[in-house]
Formats: structure tokens, sequence, C-alpha cells
């Protein structure tokens, strides 16, 4: 695998907004799948789908803890990704509001 193959992986893994939401949820901490489930709007086997794609791309890891699965963010860069990511729109948003200030 490339290393731009890499990139592709986490990036496509990302492209979906159920699995930025999962992500999201994530970042205050491990939850179990069932109260991932609570979060998002889809049966649980296609929460898992969704979880298997973000392990699969090196974003989440899991462990068992009794009988619930427990899910968190493998690598704190993820949080550091999304935090740029989030200044990207914040920045996108403030110049399309600058834009729209300057029509009137």
């Amino acid at each position: 695998m490339t290393l731009e193959d890499m990139y592709v992986r986490i990036f496509k893994a990302l492209a979906h907004p159920i699995r930025i939401k999962i992500v999201m949820n994530l970042l205050d901490g491990p939850l179990c799948v069932c109260v991932l489930n609570e979060n998002v709007d889809f049966s649980q086997s296609n929460l898992s789908q969704h979880l298997k794609i973000l392990k699969d791309a090196g974003i989440l890891t899991s462990e068992k803890d009794g009988i619930r699965i427990m899910y968190r963010i493998k690598d704190d860069e993820v949080r550091h990704l999304l935090s740029v990511t989030e200044r990207i729109i914040k920045n996108e948003v403030q110049m399309m509001n600058s834009k729209l200030s300057g029509i009137g």
C-alpha cells in the first residue's frame, strides 16, 4: 500500500456523515455500541459496518469490556485533524459571510 493509498483510506473513512458523527461522539472518550447506536439513526448492523470501516482505516480501536465492545479514537492526531477541519470550515463560513456583507 502506498502513502497515497493510506491518505485515501483515512479520508474515505471520514467522508461519510454517519462516520463523522461516530468519531465526534467518541471525542470525549470511549463508548459502547449501545450508546453509539442511540446517537445514530441507523440499525445496529449498519452502525457496525461504519465502525468496521473506521477501524480498518486506523481511526478507531475497540476492546471488550465484559459483554460490551467499547470503541475509542485510536490516535489523538484524529482529534487534531478534526480540529483543523473545523477551523477550515469556520474560515470558509467567515469568508462567505464577508462576501454576503459586501453585497448589501
